[in-house]
């Protein structure tokens, strides 16, 4: 955490003061404890760290494209009819065919499609005039597609991969950027409470000093030196006092109930039993800022304007893949395939299978013919080219256009942005010189009113003042406590807001995207 500066004097004084509740459970957290709660337990920090996740299940299916698909048909038909002539059979035709096929398919990164299969079947029939059967056939086929034009090039067929990756990026940007946010909740909880409990001390204060004067008017009423009219004042400014404790007590609890909430405290501690104990005090140190500084490093570390950048990206992509699909579709056809066949060869009489005399038969390996198939032993080929014009390219261009539109919008946005960021930082950059300017006034204006009450009850001691005017200079002392109570908080704050808008807030707390996930 950061350096605290002892010298805060007012802190030091009230602090011991006031007491708490001790029916409840005491929790001293720092604020560095609060912030840590918030990292592990905020239900909306736990929503959105579930987002990069997703991104990467995205991210990693659109990578699924590229593994190769696997394929494997096996299928037995048998048949049987009637036969129509004395060629084909006596009676019926009986067939039987077993085939199976292995086949391999890839995209390639050019978007191209490369396939490779090995079919193999068993034909047996009673047909007449066979010359080999049962026949064993195999085939090796290669195939290969490349667009030349329309889905042509590594960027088009790999878009997907490409914008679930910046989709990633964009989400886990976007998370930094609700961290920063959450952080930047939990810092100002935290220091409104400390303020508010500060605050319920002071009023603690005055009004004792206000019961202490009723105290002694009374005495001096019984004595005979103070006219009893004089007791009123100061019953009324106790009971007006009272009424700001009351005050200063509910915004106490409204304060602590909004860090309960921010840090989900009911999540690990038993919620309303529980009395938060800032353990923190606000630090009081110049901070030197420089406005150029300031700006380059917030365009260097911004999550959201990252984000947006990611996403122009996308735009960018989305366009070149429209103008692509704008071309007509010529692709480029190869193919190779490798035959094979071999089964029982019969003998005819003669040679002729007129005669329908078999002699024997010379029998044939199944596996003969995918030894043919995969030597190559008869090589064929084929190549070719396809031409495709859909006419929607031709007489619409609408999801050209629209893609152009998309990305100037996005350029504008990211334009409107940063000049949203530069505005940020300036103001950011005013308050924290502002504030701590404000802080070495009203630190001043403390002490002349403390001054100035000193010397009023010392007048009031020896008869030179009355109750109206001693009440009148406490109330400007309480009221300049508070002021420079609230005056360091606001100084404080504006730190924090300058760490949020600069980006910086989780390097600067050591807070990474891993130790969150860890916890």
């Amino acid at each position: 955490m950061k350096k605290r500066i002892a010298g805060v004097s007012i802190f030091l004084i009230l602090i011991s003061t006031a007491g708490f509740s001790s029916q409840q459970k005491n929790l001293s957290l720092s604020l560095e404890d609060c912030i840590l709660g918030a990292m592990k337990n905020n239900l909306n920090i736990a929503v959105e760290i579930l987002n990069p996740e997703i991104a990467d299940i995205n991210a990693s299916r659109a990578k699924e494209r590229f593994m190769p698909a696997f394929f494997f048909n096996i299928s037995n038909e048998k048949t049987n009819s009637a036969s129509y002539s004395w060629f084909d059979a006596a009676n019926e035709v009986r067939s039987a065919i077993n085939e199976y096929t292995v086949s391999l398919d890839q995209i390639i990164p050019t978007g191209g499609r490369f396939a490779a299969s090995l079919r193999s079947y068993k034909s047996d029939t009673n047909r007449r005039f066979q010359t080999i059967n049962p026949r064993y056939g195999s085939t090796l086929t290669l195939d290969f597609t490349q667009p030349l034009l329309k889905n042509f090039g590594f960027k088009i067929s790999r878009r997907e991969i490409i914008i679930a990756n910046n989709n990633r990026e964009i989400s886990k940007n976007q998370l930094n950027h609700i961290l920063l946010n959450t952080i930047f909740q939990v810092e100002e909880a935290y220091w409104n409470l400390v303020y508010s409990i500060e605050n319920l001390k002071v009023r603690q204060q005055t009004l004792k000093l206000a019961k202490d004067l009723m105290e002694e008017n009374k005495r001096k009423i019984e004595v005979g030196s103070m006219a009893p009219i004089e007791i009123y004042t100061a019953q009324a400014e106790v009971a007006t006092r009272e009424a700001e404790i009351l005050q200063a007590e509910a915004l106490v609890k409204n304060n602590e109930d909004l860090l309960k909430t921010i840090i989900n405290l009911a999540a690990s501690e038993s919620g309303d039993s529980v009395e938060i104990l800032p353990t923190d005090i606000p630090i009081y140190e110049k901070r030197e800022v420089k406005l150029e500084e300031a700006l380059v490093t917030a365009l260097e570390n911004r999550a959201d304007l990252k984000a947006t950048k990611v996403d122009l990206k996308n735009k960018e992509l989305n366009v070149g893949y429209a103008k692509n699909q704008l071309l007509p579709e010529i692709n480029f056809q190869a193919s190779y395939w490798s035959p094979g066949i071999s089964g029982d060869q019969i003998l005819y009489l003669d040679k002729d299978p007129l005669t329908r005399v078999v002699v024997g038969k010379i029998p044939g390996a199944s596996t003969d013919a995918l030894k043919d198939a995969l030597k190559f032993k008869y090589n064929n080929w084929s190549v070719g080219l396809t031409l495709s014009i859909p006419l929607n390219t031709i007489l619409s261009r609408a999801a050209y256009a629209e893609a152009r539109v998309s990305l100037e919008q996005a350029m504008l946005r990211m334009k409107n942005q940063e000049q949203q960021i530069f505005l940020e930082i300036k103001t950011a950059v005013r308050a924290v010189q502002t504030n701590y300017k404000s802080v070495q006034a009203f630190k001043a204006a403390r002490e002349l009113a403390e001054k100035k009450l000193e010397a009023e009850e010392e007048k009031f001691r020896v008869g030179k003042s009355t109750n109206y005017l001693l009440l009148q200079y406490q109330r400007d002392a309480a009221n300049a406590r508070s002021t420079e109570l609230k005056a360091i908080i606001d100084y404080n704050l504006s730190l924090a807001h300058l760490d949020r808008v600069l980006g910086t807030t989780l390097s600067s707390k050591n807070i990474t995207l891993s130790k969150i996930e860890r916890e």
